[in-house]
C-alpha cells in the first residue's frame, strides 16, 4: 500500500524546466551580490575596530572569532556564486540536451 502512495507522489511532482533554472540562477546571483557587499562591510568593520583588551588570551580569542566571522561570510558569498554558475550551466544545458 505504501508503494502506491510513493508512486503517486512521484508522478504529481512537476519536472523542472529552464524557467526554474534561470530564476534560481538569478536569485543566487542576487544573493551573491548582496552578501559580497555585506562581507566587505564586515571585513572593513573588523579591520577598523581592532580588539583592545589587556589580556593576551582574550585578544587572541577575539581575533580568532573575528577571522572566523569574516571567513564564514565570504564562504557564504562564494557558495551562492558557484550555485548561480551551476544553475546557469544547467539552464544552457537544458536547451542543448534532448530528452529521451
Amino acid at each position: 500500500m505504501a508503494d502506491n502512495s510513493n508512486e503517486n507522489i512521484e508522478k504529481n511532482i512537476p519536472e523542472k524546466g529552464p524557467l526554474n533554472f534561470i530564476v534560481g540562477s538569478l536569485t543566487s546571483f542576487l544573493l551573491f551580490i548582496f552578501f559580497y557587499f555585506l562581507s566587505n562591510k564586515i571585513a572593513i568593520y573588523f579591520s577598523v575596530h581592532k580588539p583592545s583588551n589587556s589580556s593576551e588570551i582574550v585578544q587572541n580569542i577575539s581575533s580568532s572569532i573575528n577571522t572566523l566571522i569574516i571567513g564564514l561570510s565570504f564562504l557564504l558569498t562564494f557558495s551562492f556564486a558557484f550555485i548561480g554558475i551551476g544553475l546557469f550551466i544547467v539552464f544552457i544545458r537544458s536547451f542543448i540536451v534532448k530528452k529521451s
